[in-house]
């Protein structure tokens, strides 16, 4: 995680994540990325609207009935650059490249 978010650390602020032991190392996260780091309570899942909203979209391209071992790099790459050019209501409809561009800063590019 620290890894894909370094190019970003500046504009990454806060992290909120669910309570798996995937992020059991969440001070150590916090600390590199010079970012709080917050828990979201279980089962609620509007606290984390970004990344439910997120999901569904995914979804559209990696249906849940979908072995993903199956998932080529070549089609994980089109989908994070169609997700990245999709306006969204949200950013006054523009595109998280677009919001990411003002700054300097491009996803995925």
């Amino acid at each position: 995680m620290v890894e894909l978010l370094k190019p970003y650390r500046k504009k990454v602020h806060t992290i909120t994540s669910d309570n798996g032991r995937e992020f059991a190392g969440h001070e150590a996260i916090s600390k590199q990325l010079k970012a709080n780091f917050y828990f979201a309570h279980p089962y609620a899942s509007w606290e984390r609207g970004t990344n439910e909203n997120t999901n569904g979209l995914i979804r559209q391209y990696f249906p849940k009935d979908l072995d993903f071992t199956t998932i080529t790099q070549q089609e994980i790459d089109m989908a994070m650059e169609r997700l990245d050019n999709r306006p969204r209501k949200r950013l006054g409809y523009q595109t998280p490249n677009q919001v990411f561009l003002k700054s300097g800063v491009a996803l995925h590019t």
